[in-house]
C-alpha cells in the first residue's frame, strides 16, 4: 500500500480546505462586521506495522474573536459592539448571530437591517418602535430612548462557536448551539453612531493564501513524482527474470 500518497492526499485535503477559508476572509476584507474564519488542524496517527505513520485531520473551522477596527458615521441608527457579544436578527434561515450594525427603520417603525431583516430584542423578539420620526438615543447596556423614555432594547447575545456553525447573510454566522443573551456584563456594550469593520487583514490572509497554494503545488508535483516511481518499479520488477 502506497502510504506515502495518503498522506500526501490528507495533506492536500486540508490545504484545499484552508485555500477555501483564507479566499473567503480575503473576499470579505470590507465587509462590515465580518469575523474572519481560521482552521485548526490535528495529527492523525494511522496504526500501519511496523511503523505508525501521522496524517492531517480535515480540520475544524473556528472563528476569530479578535475586534474589528471601529469606524465613526454619526448615524444614529448605526451601533458596534464593544466587547465579545453579538446582535441577533431573523433570516429566512432562522435567527442569526451579526456583528453588523448597520441598522434602519421601516415605515412601520420596525428595526431591520440593511438587507431587512427584523433586529431582535434579548428575549428573541422583533424590535418595533412606534414613533419612528423622534429620534432614538441608545444606552451602552442597548436600551433604546425617545424622549428619555426606553420604549425597547437591542438584544446582546454570546455563543459558543466550538461545536461548528453555518455562515448566512449580513455578516451572520448560526451557531450549532443556543446562543445566550448577555446578562450583567460590564465588558460588554453597545456603541451608537459607529460601524465595525472586518477583523481580515487582508495582507497577512494574502501572503497565507499564497503559501498555502505552492504547498499544494509542491505536494502536487510530489505525488506526481512518487507516482512515477512506482510505476518504474512495477515495470522493472515485472521484467525481471
Amino acid at each position: 500500500m502506497q502510504t506515502g500518497l495518503y498522506v500526501a492526499v490528507s495533506s492536500q485535503m486540508a490545504l484545499e480546505k484552508r485555500m477555501n477559508t483564507l479566499a473567503d476572509n480575503v473576499a470579505n476584507a470590507n465587509t462590515v462586521g465580518f469575523r474572519a474564519t481560521e482552521v485548526k488542524f490535528n495529527q492523525l496517527i494511522g496504526d500501519n506495522k511496523p511503523a505508525k505513520v501521522a496524517f492531517v485531520s480535515k480540520g475544524e473551522e473556528f472563528i476569530n474573536t479578535n475586534n474589528g477596527g471601529l469606524n465613526q458615521t454619526g448615524n444614529t441608527l448605526d451601533f458596534a459592539i464593544k466587547g465579545e457579544a453579538w446582535f441577533s436578527i431573523e433570516t429566512p434561515a432562522g435567527p442569526a448571530l451579526t456583528r453588523d450594525g448597520r441598522f434602519t427603520l421601516t415605515e412601520a417603525g420596525d428595526l431591520v437591517t440593511l438587507r431587512g431583516y427584523p433586529v431582535l430584542d434579548a428575549g428573541g423578539a422583533a424590535i418595533q418602535i412606534a414613533d419612528g420620526s423622534t429620534p432614538i438615543k441608545v444606552g451602552a447596556d442597548g436600551s433604546i430612548h425617545q424622549n428619555g423614555t426606553q420604549v425597547a432594547a437591542l438584544g446582546l447575545y454570546e455563543a459558543d462557536f466550538s461545536n461548528g456553525f453555518t455562515r448566512t447573510d449580513n455578516s451572520a454566522v448560526i451557531p450549532n448551539t443556543q446562543p445566550e443573551p448577555v446578562v450583567d456584563r460590564f465588558d460588554v456594550g453597545v456603541m451608537q453612531g459607529y460601524v465595525e469593520e472586518s477583523n481580515v487583514n487582508p495582507v497577512q490572509e494574502m501572503s497565507q493564501l499564497i503559501m498555502v497554494s505552492r504547498a499544494f503545488e509542491n505536494i502536487t508535483a510530489l505525488m506526481r513524482d512518487s507516482e512515477g516511481s512506482l510505476d518504474e518499479a512495477i515495470k522493472t520488477l515485472g521484467g525481471a527474470k
